[in-house]
């Protein structure tokens, strides 16, 4: 038989978690036709991957490129294409763009795009995905709905009881989204304010996620002290709605938190063990990257930025010394915390906090609330607060996926000074592979490939991706085990990863020896 690619003398492994043979691909179109032996076919082209392992496309299931808009200004998403990502989700963390209740109105993502320069033609679900499958995608893009998006759409961002007729409004925003695409439901709690006047609406919305068998995925209300809280919370959400949990990049934050990380997943496990349907995903760093608003108190950050703004503006006014006394209250680790991104205060941007604070006299305190009044609330941080160890205890886990948390970018979006992007839009992939499975030998190589590809594919119910097999569609990576490396750092993030061969998405070589040959592969994916 003749096929348009054939890969040979590759380690291929299914992504599934078995042991991987030795065998070869036979491609024609957009899918995979044959895995076997394949010595009397030919093809157009022929891979040679003599040396090199063969796996499905990593599945990258908790990023932000669209809630950044480098879906759109930057669209060859070139720092996740080369590390082997061939999908990724959108509208992760409660923030997506679509439905918007008011036509180009994007609520949420204002802390990372100046959306007076947004071009927004959309307002459902449907109109979006419309807008996307007009473009061209580099890889395969597929979306959630954000909770908050729609609720601050419907409701505001005040912390008022919802009506009967606004919960109605909310249930028929997700369920027409579901309907036309959307593969589930987000939150970030935190971010919201929530309150008990709430849990009738979450328990509502919830229960339609259940009814239209697609996951509920969440960032931690708490990370930290209250990590247990915010997870039963969540579960008890859950057991009454009947819907499935995700938990997003999941970590604890702090010595505190570190504490509790054991019972977490004791935690885990008993929901599963009652019947619960709860996975995770998780990044292999010890830094997060974040915005620095997000350690306000709950009081203040759900406040609309121009309300924050005059707080932190108003030197005599009690809220801003009731902020400067919470701050003082937490006994921060202001030398752990490396400004990423101050686009007014460029001057700023590698120094910890600490070390500012040291030049100008003023306590970290101070100098929290004047970068972040002076930059309009759009601060970044690196924030040292991982323990890796249970990163490694995370990794063993068999409800644990892969997954960045990042953003996509070119190199061309290289700011030097003023812009440092967290270093897992780069790395993410080829760093787990290398610390898990080639040095710490945590995971053999096939199970760990399961988290970036059977796995997140089965927590999507994504058809067709995420193995090995014939009539699934062609996403495949080839890499050198040796080789892989994860060059991006927090000081130097722009450095793409080495090691990744080739890249194939939907049957197209779209990265060949460390050049991007097609930017036009990828398909928009909609939740079947």
């Amino acid at each position: 038989m003749s096929y348009d690619i054939i890969i040979k003398n590759g380690t291929v492994f299914d992504g599934v978690g078995n042991v991987p043979k030795k065998e070869s691909i036979g491609i024609k179109g957009d899918e995979i036709k044959k895995v076997g032996d394949l010595q009397n076919d030919n093809a157009d082209t022929i891979i040679d991957a003599s040396g090199h392992y063969v796996s499905p496309g990593f599945i990258d299931m908790t990023t932000h490129s669209d809630t950044h808009w480098t879906i759109f200004t930057q669209p060859s998403q070139e720092s996740f294409i080369r590390q082997g990502i061939t999908t990724i989700l959108g509208g992760n963390c409660g923030v997506s763009l679509a439905p918007l209740v008011n036509s180009g109105n994007i609520e949420g993502i204002e802390q990372w795009v100046d959306t007076s320069k947004t071009n927004i033609n959309w307002q459902t679900m449907k109109e979006f995905l419309s807008e996307l499958q007009k473009r061209s995608l580099p890889l395969n893009f597929g979306t959630f709905v954000g909770f908050n998006t729609i609720h601050w759409g419907v409701i505001g961002r005040e912390s008022v009881t919802p009506t009967n007729d606004q919960i109605n409004q909310l249930k028929f925003l997700l369920n027409d989204s579901i309907k036309n695409g959307a593969f589930g439901l987000t939150t970030s709690f935190g971010a919201l304010n929530r309150s008990s006047s709430m849990d009738k609406e979450i328990i509502e919305i919830f229960k339609i996620a259940a009814d239209n068998g697609v996951i509920t995925k969440h960032h931690l209300e708490d990370e930290g002290k209250n990590i247990l809280p915010s997870l039963s919370q969540l579960l008890s959400f859950a057991r009454e709605s009947g819907a499935k949990i995700h938990l997003s990049h999941l970590k604890a934050l702090g010595k505190t938190g570190w504490s509790y990380f054991k019972s977490l997943f004791a935690m885990i496990e008993n929901a599963k063990n009652e019947g619960v349907e709860i996975t995770c995903d998780f990044f292999p760093y010890t830094s997060t990257g974040s915005n620095l608003y997000m350690l306000f108190p709950s009081w203040i950050k759900n406040r609309k930025p121009n309300q924050i703004l005059e707080i932190l503006r108003s030197p005599e006014s009690k809220e801003r010394k009731g902020l400067l006394d919470y701050f003082k209250e937490l006994t921060l680790h202001y030398d752990r915390m490396t400004i990423s991104s101050a686009f007014q205060s460029w001057e700023h941007v590698g120094k910890t906090i600490e070390e500012i604070s040291n030049i100008s006299g003023l306590p970290s305190e101070e100098i929290v609330l004047n970068l972040l009044s002076a930059n309009n609330l759009k601060v970044s941080i690196f924030n040292e607060v991982i323990l890796e160890k249970n990163i490694d205890l995370l990794a063993e886990k068999n409800y644990s996926a892969i997954a960045s948390d990042g953003v996509g970018y070119e190199m061309d979006s290289k700011v030097l000074g003023l812009d440092l992007p967290h270093p897992r839009s780069f790395g993410t992939f080829p760093r787990a592979l290398r610390m898990l499975a080639r040095e710490k030998k945590i995971l053999a190589w096939e199970k760990i490939i399961y988290k970036m590809t059977g796995l997140p594919a089965k927590i999507l119910n994504l058809k067709k991706r995420g193995k090995i097999e014939k009539n699934n569609y062609a996403d495949i990576v080839i890499f050198d085990p040796k080789e892989l490396m994860d060059l991006s750092n927090y000081k130097n993030p722009f450095n793409f990863s080495e090691g990744v061969k080739y890249v194939l998405i939907n049957g197209k070589i779209v990265l060949k020896d460390e050049k991007i040959l097609e930017k036009s592969a990828g398909k928009l994916l909609r939740k079947e």
